[in-house]
């Protein structure tokens, strides 16, 4: 499955500068790594946030979120965006952003 260049270039900007940043591809996208734990990624045109159990219901109530169920069953913790939800700049980078706070907050890998 291919993924959305547009929105991984705009990711990569507000993470390649971060200690521990790495991209793998994942989930038939990409996803986006700090210290080996993942913030968020890119399936198809949706961005995938890893918010964490503390702030998923919170992000599932974002408009334009929904839950990340790509195996068929939903991943606690991970919500996916629609594009109208990251298309402006500071939807993306509070998305990134939400992705980055969880990500530093495990033990890095």
């Amino acid at each position: 499955m291919a993924y959305s260049e547009e929105l991984a270039g705009r990711i990569r900007v507000e993470l390649i500068a971060r200690e521990g940043y790495v991209e793998k591809k994942m989930f038939g996208g990409i996803c986006f790594m700090l210290k080996g734990n993942m913030a968020c990624g890119i399936v198809g045109d949706f961005l995938i946030a890893r918010v964490g159990p503390v702030k998923y219901a919170e992000a599932l109530d974002e408009p334009h979120a929904a839950l990340f169920d790509f195996t068929g069953r939903p991943m606690t913790g991970w919500v996916k965006v629609a594009p109208e939800g990251w298309n402006a700049e500071t939807d993306l980078k509070k998305w990134v952003q939400m992705g980055v706070d969880y990500a530093l907050s495990l033990p890095p890998k």
